[in-house]
């Protein structure tokens, strides 16, 4: 099975205005069996930006699955509506499922909203989410690749310097860990970093790999400038991750590495 991993477009900041077209006109080619959002689709959770980013999703041809992102909820200058209604607008335009999920090949894939009125920038996992992972991945067999889809980091990514993880962070990636996931996709710091982890020392390895901004000119650090995305093939020994970065002079994307990782208990 293959996967397709967007995330951060940023509707609204745009880094090259063919960009967009290209990343569609490659997915739809590239055999994808799943493309997942990893959310922040807009910058400024704008009718024009979500409207955009719905044309993007409507023209992809393989099944999406998405999550918002913490620029997808109303902005602090509507507070009534970023207090009670949060994600109104991106579930008007964008799914009003915030616990998507996909099934197929023997992959089982859950995505979960961390994005809350209440946060700014860190978000949250709520518990009523980790009860979702719960039944969820404890429902599958035990031979199913485990993907969980969050925006937020989970993790702390050392090259970047002190940065917020989700509240609720060690307890989610602890359960994760519990229920055998076996791969965590996420976005929100805007660089591309895939890291294997092992929440409890010899016990059960997950890999949480975060994607670069697909399309806006937001990237970070040694991404500054620079558009990624991923691709996750799923095999029988396990999956491998292809890391996809935008060359502008060329006008199209091309692999920057590729990394396999073997399933384990």
């Amino acid at each position: 099975m293959r996967i397709a991993h967007l995330s951060d477009l940023h509707f609204g900041k745009i880094a090259h205005p063919e960009i967009v077209g290209i990343l569609i006109k490659e997915v739809n080619a590239s055999d994808v069996d799943l493309v997942v959002v990893s959310g922040d689709l807009t910058q400024r959770a704008r009718y024009g930006e979500f409207e955009d980013a719905a044309a993007m999703l409507e023209a992809i041809q393989p099944p999406t699955l998405v999550v918002p992102g913490n620029h997808d909820v109303y902005p602090w200058w509507n507070p009534f509506k970023r207090m009670f209604a949060p994600l109104g607008r991106f579930q008007r335009f964008i799914s009003d499922d915030l616990l998507p999920s996909f099934e197929q090949d023997g992959v089982a894939v859950l995505g979960v909203n961390s994005a809350h009125g209440r946060t700014i920038k860190g978000g949250r996992i709520a518990s009523a989410d980790r009860e979702a992972m719960e039944a969820f991945f404890e429902s599958c067999g035990a031979d199913v690749c485990k993907v969980l889809v969050v925006h937020h980091h989970l993790t702390k990514i050392r090259a970047l310097g002190p940065h917020d993880v989700a509240r609720k962070a060690q307890k989610t990636l602890q359960l994760a860990s519990e229920l055998g996931v076996d791969l965590i996709l996420c976005g929100h710091l805007h660089i591309s970093h895939i890291e294997p982890l092992e929440v409890v020392p010899e016990a059960h390895r997950l890999v949480v790999a975060s994607a670069g901004t697909a399309t806006s000119s937001r990237g970070r650090r040694s991404n500054r400038e620079m558009n990624f995305y991923n691709v996750i093939d799923v095999n029988a020994d396990g999956f491998t991750i292809q890391e996809r970065r935008y060359y502008t002079d060329d006008g199209r994307f091309g692999e920057e590495r590729s990394t396999h990782f073997t399933t384990v208990a």
